[in-house]
């Protein structure tokens, strides 16, 4: 049980990884370290200074494993993305678009998150790029050794771009660093203009907001002024950019920051014998 949000990781599943997938075992994972249980009970009527202590080893483990994730990125030249949202914010969708405009100059993997189904991945899988389907049961997010092990069964090539679709929600993947460059939240102009200040914690550990299906503005009571004002009442520096899958609008600009991030990360590789930064 997660004292952060009090989700349970026992039932994850992630494709092509056979064992358990529970904080409860201890092996090697081939970027540095032993899996070990985080310290503790979660029972809900433990002390609440066991309680914090409990809720901090387990963040302080997580952190241990977004930074190996960090370094092996670094070291490959993988520019990864850890795109976040409430359900229904078009993620995937926008997700298939960014990746159909990118595919033919990058190599693109993608991790997807969802409690249950793999129709997600299955749906990235259909524009030809590799995908691995992470199902976290009733947990509400992804976490840095989820994404560790699927790291290992995608083998990403040197420079490529990854892309972590989380599980829908607000809260928790604020909280859960997975070793990625960036978060980029996602919010649609359906879900109103008080969302950054109703979830703080998400806007304020984003680098980027997307603000996506602008497309039905025309037939919406929405205040875009207003939703990037208070965006950046919770983060001053988040980058904004206005997107829809369906019309296109924003989606040039947005592959060009991607493209931008994967230059400022390039490594030299046979196949990339300069570290002039040209792609």
């Amino acid at each position: 049980m997660c004292v952060t949000c009090g989700c349970s990781h026992g039932e994850t599943k992630i494709e092509g990884v056979t064992h358990d997938h529970s904080h409860d075992h201890s092996h090697d994972h081939r970027y540095g370290f032993v899996h070990k249980k985080p310290g503790g009970s979660t029972h809900t009527d433990a002390p609440a200074n066991r309680l914090v202590q409990v809720e901090q080893d387990i963040l302080s483990k997580n952190n241990q494993y977004a930074a190996a994730n960090r370094s092996h990125f670094a070291a490959h030249g993988i520019f990864a993305l850890n795109l976040v949202s409430s359900p229904g914010s078009g993620k995937t969708t926008l997700l298939t678009r960014t990746i159909e405009g990118l595919k033919g100059k990058h190599q693109i993997a993608v991790i997807e998150g969802d409690q249950q189904t793999s129709l997600d991945a299955e749906r990235i899988r259909a524009t030809g790029v590799a995908a691995i389907q992470i199902n976290t049961g009733k947990g509400c997010h992804l976490d840095a050794h989820m994404t560790g092990h699927a790291l290992e069964k995608l083998g990403l090539a040197d420079n490529s771009l990854l892309l972590i679709e989380n599980v829908g929600n607000l809260v928790c993947p604020a909280a859960f660093d997975l070793g990625e460059a960036h978060k980029v939240a996602i919010l649609s102009v359906t879900e109103g203009e008080d969302k950054p200040l109703k979830y703080p914690d998400m806007f304020a550990a984003a680098d980027v907001m997307l603000l996506n299906k602008v497309d039905l503005l025309p037939h919406l009571n929405f205040d875009v002024p207003l939703v990037i004002e208070n965006a950046r009442r919770v983060n001053p520096n988040i980058h904004v950019i206005l997107t829809s899958a369906v019309s296109g609008e924003g989606i040039k600009k947005w592959q060009e920051w991607i493209e931008a991030g994967m230059k400022n990360c390039l490594v030299e590789t046979p196949a990339n014998p300069s570290k002039s930064g040209e792609i």
